[in-house]
């Protein structure tokens, strides 16, 4: 006779099967079944009558008498094995987490209608009301976009979706990526340490900073505006399109935003 493989036994896995519950709440926290229903579904009869072996437990001492030195303090003292807590809570299960970095670890959406190519109107700002494209979105939940900055002088700069008009119209950018050094840390201005004015005559002499931007910010200028206005003119209405960037966004009398379709 052939010799027989044993089933091999299925191993146990570690997840939790979540178990049918037998009895569950109706509206206004009534239960389904009765405590009589209940007995009949659990097949508690079965256990009537059944006598449990009953586990004496040793009871440990919770005090003890200490010796204590002195002629005026008695000599002895009742003193707890275990020590009670000094301060309690005052909200219950408070979970313990990080004190820092907990803002920048959140998860950033942005609209559906902010695809990159869209053209944006921008609704405050220094450039506001001028349309621009759409490059990408940051990881610090803000927009990066682009004029292009020959068409109505905005340059590269973050925008925040809050205070911007997301229209119908929009570029093919293609294949196009955008630098990866162009990100949040890309945009952020260095602090002077400013100088103790040591007299009066100080406080003419004293100029306001005024930003410049570097050759590496003008550099990467020229290359993304040339990705994005060679897209413009491969949209078949490209001409318009460059006017359409072209051209400032107002409203005019009798004219409400929320009745237009951008």
């Amino acid at each position: 006779m052939a010799p027989v493989e044993k089933a091999k036994k299925a191993t146990k896995s570690g997840k939790k099967v979540a178990k049918h519950p037998l009895n569950t709440y109706l509206h206004g926290g009534v239960l389904r079944y009765s405590k009589s229903q209940m007995y009949k579904r659990r097949a508690q009869w079965r256990l009537k009558g059944t006598k449990r072996p009953v586990v004496k437990t040793i009871k440990k001492d919770i005090k003890q008498v200490k010796k204590i030195g002195g002629p005026k303090n008695g000599g002895e003292r009742t003193v707890y094995l275990n020590k009670p807590k000094a301060n309690f809570p005052t909200k219950r299960f408070v979970n313990k987490r990080p004190s820092k970095a907990t803002f920048n670890t959140h998860k950033r959406n942005v609209r559906s209608n902010l695809q990159p190519g869209t053209v944006l109107i921008l609704l405050a700002g220094r450039h506001q009301g001028k349309r621009v494209i759409l490059l990408k979105s940051l990881n610090s939940g803000l927009l990066l976009v682009t004029g292009p900055f020959c068409l109505n002088s905005c340059p590269l700069r973050r925008v925040s979706q809050r205070y911007v008009i997301g229209t119908s119209t929009k570029v093919n950018l293609g294949d196009y990526k955008v630098p990866q050094n162009l990100d949040d840390a890309y945009f952020r201005r260095l602090k002077i340490n400013k100088q103790k004015k040591s007299g009066e005559g100080d406080i003419f002499a004293t100029k306001k900073e005024r930003f410049v931007p570097n050759e590496q910010r003008k550099k990467d200028q020229k290359e993304v505006d040339t990705a994005v206005l060679k897209a413009i003119k491969a949209h078949p209405d490209g001409k318009f399109v460059a006017k359409y960037l072209k051209s400032m966004f107002a409203l005019h009398s009798s004219q409400y935003p929320h009745r237009m379709k951008f």
